[in-house]
């Protein structure tokens, strides 16, 4: 027999320990994770500057549309560098109907990857 130091009672009960273990670690990560999280929302919740778009023209190269207090800057970002392409004033950008604290979930986000992608299977 295989467990011959260890009874049937005592394997399970090893078992169980490190699924608790195991869960436990799993907890801790996940609050620890939501906190960092919420503490670097706060962080950066009042600041003057936001992403507002992001394109990519190549592997790691970019086009970001960037407010800055209340100046549109478009800035072409590569690996090594970042170049102010342009300034736009307010009336030159087109905004989507997303406000700009609303948070998308999971779903929304993946049904608008796929009709981008063109891979609508069903």
């Amino acid at each position: 027999m295989l467990l011959t130091g260890v009874g049937v009672m005592d394997g399970y009960l090893q078992f169980m320990t490190v699924l608790l273990l195991f869960l436990f670690v799993l907890a801790v990560t996940y609050v620890a994770t939501r906190w960092i999280a919420g503490y670097q929302k706060g962080k950066s919740a009042g600041s003057n500057i936001e992403l507002i778009e992001t394109v990519r023209i190549a592997p790691n190269k970019y086009l970001q549309l960037v407010r800055a207090g209340s100046k549109y800057l478009l800035i072409a970002v590569g690996k090594d560098e970042i170049h102010m392409l342009a300034e736009l004033s307010g009336e030159e950008i087109l905004l989507t109907g997303q406000e700009n604290n609303t948070v998308m979930d999971f779903g929304s986000i993946f049904e608008k990857f796929r009709k981008q992608s063109g891979k609508d299977d069903g």
